[in-house]
């Protein structure tokens, strides 16, 4: 229990971090340039954890890599970065919050976890509290900006899951540094075809992108695919819901939006789901074994020793090696 609690808080680092990028992006980096500011953000984080890492793509992780680039990367930091600068920071934040669900129904056939109950109740709740906040704003929502977040959504998701599927045979830190790297370097001749020459940068806005880069994105997708190495995609979607309690927050105390009291009960919504969905005591389970020898119960026999064959037992009562049935 106290190991899963532990990945939780790793991972939480991460949506915490993404509710903060969507204030970021919209009060420091240039309008009108999604694709240089995706590349931006994905190659640099990419280059610096190849230089801790040290691993080159073997094998399979070649396509696996462009693959997840694509999903998790490319397509995904574009789109946020258009919905961020289309959306106050609390609803484009807020528009994501529909990933919980969505990953636990793509979790169950890839990853073969069937959703439980709790995640599920949690995940309807958070999503209740994601609407009265996006319903009951003040501000008008364009359309093209959410189209653009949920988009985003549904691409991520889906590239999470299989990352979560193929990672089990490398290190966390190697497949991240990969899927940035190969994102980034998707996105770089693309950006040049379609919106030419690179914009101005200026002090503010070269350390936006630092803080993007490295916080927002490396940091920040290395403690996500932990999580999703560690916990149930169900938990580390719900977790994924203090993104839009962030974006609410500091667009609340940064950015000067208006927050109601609408917003509030649906905050409160939202960190109820997180809680409903935490991560559960593993069940144990005792099979009911017996020595010859004494006939113990199945409680006594975890207290006897093992001689080395998986079914021979040395009993502690009686000394004797008796196999256990």
């Amino acid at each position: 229990m106290e190991a899963n609690l532990r990945w939780a808080a790793v991972t939480a680092m991460a949506p915490v971090a993404w509710g903060t990028n969507y204030f970021v992006t919209r009060g420091f980096l240039p309008p009108d340039h999604a694709l240089y500011g995706a590349a931006f953000r994905a190659l640099p984080a990419g280059l610096v954890l190849l230089a801790l890492s040290r691993t080159l793509p073997r094998g399979a992780w070649w396509w696996r890599s462009a693959v997840l680039g694509l999903l998790n990367v490319s397509v995904f930091f574009a789109l946020i970065y258009i919905a961020s600068q289309l959306l106050p920071t609390s609803v484009a934040s807020t528009v994501m919050a529909t990933s919980p669900l969505t990953m636990m129904l793509i979790a169950w056939p890839l990853v073969s976890e069937r959703p439980r109950a709790a995640p599920l109740a949690g995940a309807a709740i958070g999503l209740a509290g994601v609407c009265l906040m996006l319903l009951a704003g003040t501000d008008t929502v364009n359309v093209g900006g959410v189209l653009a977040s949920a988009a985003a959504m549904v691409m991520s998701s889906f590239g999470y899951i299989l990352a979560k599927r193929w990672s089990s045979d490398v290190d966390v830190l190697a497949s991240t540094t990969w899927q940035l790297v190969a994102g980034g370097l998707f996105l770089l001749p693309v950006a040049a075809a379609v919106e030419g020459r690179p914009p101005a940068v200026s002090m503010p806005t070269l350390l936006a992108f630092a803080y993007v880069a490295l916080v927002a994105t490396a940091l920040a997708f290395v403690a996500w695919f932990a999580g999703l190495r560690h916990l149930p995609a169900g938990t580390v979607g719900l977790i994924g819901l203090l993104n839009p309690a962030t974006g609410v927050l500091l667009g609340t105390a940064l950015a000067g939006e208006a927050l109601t009291v609408h917003q509030v009960c649906g905050l409160i919504l939202v960190l109820a789901g997180v809680a409903l969905g935490r991560p559960v005591r593993a069940r144990k389970r005792v099979h009911s074994v017996q020595c010859r020898s004494c006939a113990l119960s199945s409680e006594t026999h975890r207290s006897m020793s093992s001689t080395g064959s998986r079914r021979t037992r040395k009993c502690r009562r009686t000394g004797a090696c008796s196999v256990m049935r």
